[in-house]
């Protein structure tokens, strides 16, 4: 296109004429000199007029604008083209913006996706060696095209602080498919493959198959994920990105050595197909590709399973922007393409994503003014044979309009759903729960020699908002004690209060910060729905109390500290 531009420009200034561009009946000349027209201006020899002048200023500087304009839109489109050629792109959005929430103002809510697959974009098998030995994720017969990473970016409209929420992956949600239909009741990662597999019969009978028959049944799971999540959280989805493992091992590649913090060391050794290789030691690390992976992928050996996983996710995502920004890189454009490079042919994104205009429209993204939040579940349970996070559509839709300025802060803490006979203790918590007091994670170790009570206590806990942490068994003791780290001790005290008047409060300066551990002592039962809402009646009204989020949040903008 540029080449055609550049010989079209020859051919005017040579003389010569282009396609649709010449002009019928204009003046020729003749001896060197414009045609002598009656009533004109004068020849060449007079002093041209003022006004005459004046009007060929005018068109000297229109011509000089005009030019700029086009040639500032030629960069802009040029720019634009190097950066996004080659990428590909996705129609999954159309396909659900029929059934999609209504959008309520100029803000922007984007979608991050991470697929955990072992396949390239065509549906092959990554080598096997690599898998194992690079990405340190078992084989290629596993994980399926379950999407364990989901993030929902929520940009407000003119600018400010970016709300980021990531959504467990194994909240038990209804799941739908592109066209509105129930798939049933399933985790949350598991939209996306669901109806990649009912597409992908009804394709093969249709004759595709090879590259096609992948890249067309990925569109129908991508169709789902977009359908189920806007459901679930009650807000239209405007943009998205998708990666795979494969993906994000060539994202961290081009912007390795990666700086992390942790607040404790961890070993979680990779043993077929089992964990993630993940061996850091407490603070600072400085990690490679492969390190980046096992980073974000670890779910064993913490406290908190896959919730504090999340947390690890977001703050690979602060301490990479960090870097790129402490690098110059959003500001070098030479070097961003280098990056997109890479990693385009591993990323989808929506057609109508013009990430030019994006990157200037959402400053804030760049900025380090990123806040991400774990959404809260209500408990655990058992479906199907595998575990599930018990979550209360209501309270999550009703977080996102708080937070997305949609509805004035509730007064009181959501409340939680009915929950079925057989779910956990969590589940069937009481409508109004007492609020947590600040982001607190709660260890429950039994000392009563009463079998159960620990798992049920802890349960209960979740119920009430804190953050479920370890649960076992320790050494027979005759009292209850509530231990708890710097920042823990109005948690500590609530608890102490659920549990009874023979409970006390200690603190214990070898815990970590907003850390509780509950010693149940001899006499302990198990922490019901009464229990906890008898508590709740007799508290004192206050302010609205904190959004129950798992966790503390991540806060963009540096190297955050995590678990």
């Amino acid at each position: 296109m540029r080449e055609q531009e550049v010989s079209g420009y020859a051919d005017h200034r040579t003389g010569g004429t282009r396609s649709g561009a010449s002009r019928i009946g204009s003046p020729r000349r003749h001896g060197g000199g414009p045609p002598r027209i009656p009533g004109g201006p004068p020849r060449a020899g007079r002093r041209p007029r003022p006004a005459a002048r004046l009007a060929r200023a005018a068109r000297l500087l229109a011509t000089m604008l005009s030019t700029g304009v086009l040639v500032t839109s030629a960069v802009s489109w040029y720019t634009y083209h190097s950066l996004t050629s080659g990428m590909t792109t996705s129609d999954a959005l159309a396909a659900v913006q029929h059934g999609a929430p209504p959008k309520l103002d100029g803000s922007v809510n984007v979608l991050l996706i991470g697929l955990d697959s072992r396949k390239d974009m065509n549906g092959n098998d990554l080598p096997k060696q690599f898998v194992s030995d690079d990405l340190k994720a078992g084989s290629s017969d596993i994980g399926g095209y379950n999407t364990n990473t989901l993030i929902l970016l929520h940009i407000p409209a003119g600018g400010g602080k970016v709300q980021a929420f990531s959504i467990p992956r194994d909240d038990y949600v209804q799941t739908y498919g592109p066209d509105g239909t129930t798939q049933g009741m399933h985790k949350i990662k598991e939209a996306y493959g669901l109806a990649k597999a009912v597409a992908e019969t009804s394709l093969q009978a249709q004759g595709y198959t090879g590259p096609e028959l992948e890249q067309r049944s990925r569109e129908v799971g991508r169709e789902a994920t977009l359908a189920t999540v806007q459901s679930f959280l009650g807000v239209r989805i405007d943009h998205f990105a998708e990666v795979n493992l494969l993906g994000f091992y060539d994202i961290a590649q081009v912007v390795q050595p990666i700086t992390v913090c942790l607040n404790h060391a961890v070993y979680d050794p990779a043993v077929r197909g089992q964990g993630s290789g993940a061996d850091f030691h407490a603070g600072l690390n400085t990690i490679d590709a492969a390190q980046a992976l096992s980073f974000v992928r670890q779910r064993h050996y913490l406290t908190n399973g896959d919730l504090d996983r999340t947390h690890r996710q977001q703050a690979f995502i602060s301490s990479v922007e960090h870097k790129l920004k402490q690098e110059g890189l959003f500001d070098d454009v030479g070097r961003m393409q280098s990056l997109l490079d890479v990693v385009k042919k591993d990323v989808v994104i929506d057609t109508r994503w013009n990430l030019l205009d994006f990157a200037r429209q959402a400053p804030d993204l760049t900025g380090g003014n990123v806040v991400f939040n774990t959404l809260p579940i209500q408990g655990f349970a058992t479906r199907g044979g595998e575990s599930v996070n018990l979550v209360d559509a209501s309270q999550i839709q009703g977080i996102m309009r708080q937070l997305t300025a949609h509805q004035a802060p509730a007064a009181t803490a959501p409340a939680a759903t009915a929950a079925p006979a057989d779910a956990t203790p969590a589940a069937s918590a009481p409508a109004a729960l007492p609020a947590p007091v600040g982001p607190t994670t709660v260890d429950v170790l039994n000392g009563s020699g009463t079998p159960g009570v620990a798992a049920a206590d802890s349960k209960a806990f979740t119920a009430a908002g804190f953050t479920p942490g370890r649960t076992g068994n320790a050494a027979p003791r005759g009292s209850t004690v509530v231990r708890y780290g710097a920042g823990a001790q109005a948690a500590a005290k609530r608890i102490a209060g659920l549990l009874g008047p023979d409970a006390s409060a200690v603190a214990d300066p070898a815990l970590p910060a907003h850390r509780v551990q509950v010693l149940l002592g001899t006499g302990a039962v198990p922490l019901g729905a009464a229990a906890v809402g008898a508590a709740t009646a007799a508290a004192p009204s206050g302010p609205a109390p904190a959004i129950p989020f798992q966790g503390p949040e991540v806060r963009m903008g540096g190297i955050p500290c995590v678990d």
